[in-house]
C-alpha cells in the first residue's frame, strides 16, 4: 500500500462498525471459562470427546459431541438479541430440542451439570 512506512499500523477494511451491531457475537472470558471447565469435567467422566464453536453476525454456539462424528451431544448459544425476551442464553439437546433459555449461564447449564452428577455415580 501506498504511504505506509515500515512499523505503521494499518487498519483492517471493514473493521471498524462505528455503533453498529458487532460484526461478530463471541464469548466473554468468563463465559468461555465457565462452558470449558463443565467441558473439561464431561471429557474427565467419559462422556464427551470433542467440541467445536462457532461465532457469526447474530449468535456464538459451543457444541459439544460424543464422537465427532455424530451431531453434538449439547450445544450452547449465546443470542445477544434475545437479552430482554426469554433470555440470550439457549441449551439444546442431542436432537434440537431446548432444554433450557434463560439470562443466566449458569442456570442455563444446570440440566448438563445434573447430567454430569449422574455420570460420576454410576
Amino acid at each position: 500500500m501506498a504511504g505506509n512506512t515500515p512499523g505503521s499500523i494499518v487498519q483492517f477494511p471493514n473493521i471498524q462498525n462505528h455503533g453498529r451491531k458487532p460484526l461478530q457475537v463471541g464469548f466473554e472470558r468468563a463465559e468461555l471459562g465457565r462452558i470449558m471447565d463443565l467441558y473439561g469435567r464431561m471429557v474427565a467422566a467419559g462422556e464427551w470427546r470433542d467440541y467445536a464453536m462457532d461465532f457469526d453476525r447474530h449468535a456464538a454456539t459451543f457444541a459439544a459431541f460424543r464422537r465427532t462424528a455424530e451431531r453434538p451431544q449439547a450445544r450452547v448459544e449465546k443470542r445477544p438479541a434475545l437479552r430482554s425476551k426469554q433470555g440470550m442464553w439457549t441449551l439444546f439437546g442431542e436432537h434440537g430440542q431446548v432444554l433450557k433459555r434463560g439470562h443466566d449461564l449458569a442456570n442455563v447449564l444446570a440440566p448438563m451439570e445434573r447430567r454430569l452428577v449422574k455420570a460420576v455415580e454410576d
